[in-house]
């Protein structure tokens, strides 16, 4: 007689603002009228009492910003993690290797490099240039001279929390006095005051149109820096005088294989299923510059995003149960391969397990209890980092 099969469980580790903003409820209810268990999961509690989960959604940004100086965020990452560990087919969206990375702009433009390589020509994508400062004891005006044309965009390093939207447009040599590391100067490029934030579900994506900065003079000018708030200024609504746009040059929106060759090398190269990704298109060349990717993003303007991710949670799903199924069949036959599911599961692209981050590449080292050693995002490097 055959056995009944147990009822898929989804956990969610997200806080209550996140779910009121995402509309999760609609969500939930998708989960529930098609036979799928929905559970808020308690990382205070131990997670193995509260359920046996098939797949986590998360959003734990603030706590492994935390984790780094705080023990109690890091009891409750180290939680889930050794949930994780000793549950090798509960699939996370997304993993927090990759989650890591999109913590500290600096790596983010690094991985948007390493993906330029691949898209050369007129109509290749780019990042622009940029260098990282992790201290005052240097020569900044000298590493912007070799390095950045002005103006300057300087963000924070961290890219979480109220100050990661703290930024400042910079003119001039001047300028840069008012920097305070650890901080990323970009070049800035003039766009038209147009951003297109690409927001993706697994293997859908969705563009939507919003306000950004204005123009400006290229090259070193005597204006005295800006500082402003990106949210406010690239929120839909924005009447701020810095995202005044300027009439129509004939400069045309991200094309659709543009936009697709991004979100795939994205998607690829973290491993994510849930992110956001900024373009802007260069007045002067045409060409598309990715400006800023984040984990998990807010979806405004998305009006389907319940929907789509409901339909790549039933695919993750699926594929496990496929998985599952190859791996007990050969097992009869087989000696059993403790990770053939996990290979199964990670063939599906946007979805990996955080167990098969490739060490090799861009992950960090492993945190350890001793949280003066080993933080989660650790910003006080000694050094000058710089690239391209």
């Amino acid at each position: 007689m055959p056995s009944l099969q147990r009822r898929k469980t989804i956990g969610l580790c997200l806080n209550e603002k996140k779910k009121r903003k995402l509309g999760f409820h609609v969500f939930e209810e998708l989960c529930r009228n098609h036979g799928y268990s929905v559970i808020d999961i308690d990382l205070t509690q131990p997670i193995s009492s509260q359920g046996t989960f098939d797949l986590i959604i998360h959003k734990i940004s603030d706590l492994l910003v935390e984790a780094g100086q705080d023990l109690a965020s890091h009891h409750l990452v180290q939680r889930l993690q050794v949930y994780l560990d000793t549950h090798p087919y509960t699939v996370l969206l997304d993993p927090l290797p990759a989650l890591h990375i999109l913590l500290d702009r600096f790596q983010s433009y690094r991985l948007l490099h390493t993906l330029e390589s691949y898209s050369q020509g007129s109509s290749g994508i780019f990042s622009p240039p940029c260098v990282e400062l992790v201290t005052k004891n240097c020569d900044v005006v000298t590493l912007v001279r070799t390095r950045l044309t002005f103006p300057l965009i300087c963000k924070t390093r961290l890219a979480h929390g109220p100050r990661s939207h703290q930024m400042s447009l910079i003119f001039n040599e001047g300028g840069l006095s008012e920097v305070k590391p650890p901080c990323v100067l970009q070049s800035f490029i003039n766009h038209n005051a147009t951003l297109y934030k690409v927001f993706v579900v697994g293997s859908q994506h969705f563009v939507v149109q919003r306000p950004s900065l204005r123009n400006f003079p290229l090259g070193e000018t005597d204006q005295s820096t800006i500082f402003f708030d990106s949210n406010q200024v690239s929120k839909a609504e924005s009447c701020s005088y810095l995202s005044e746009a300027v009439p129509s040059t004939g400069v045309a929106a991200p094309s659709d294989s543009v936009v697709n060759q991004v979100v795939q090398g994205l998607r690829e190269a973290l491993g994510m299923s849930l992110f956001g990704v900024d373009l802007i298109v260069d007045t002067k060349t045409g060409r598309v510059a990715v400006i800023d990717v984040n984990a998990f993003p807010g979806y405004d303007g998305v009006a389907g995003f319940c929907s789509a991710l409901f339909s790549h949670v039933e695919k993750v799903l699926n594929i496990g149960n496929k998985a599952s199924a190859t791996s007990s069949e050969s097992s009869e036959t087989h000696q059993p391969s403790e990770h053939a599911g996990l290979q199964a599961l990670g063939s599906f692209r946007g979805t990996r397990l955080s167990e098969q981050w490739p060490r090799q590449t861009l992950s960090p080292k492993i945190y350890k209890k001793d949280i003066t050693r080993h933080p989660y995002i650790d910003l006080r490097a000694q050094a000058v980092s710089t690239d391209w």
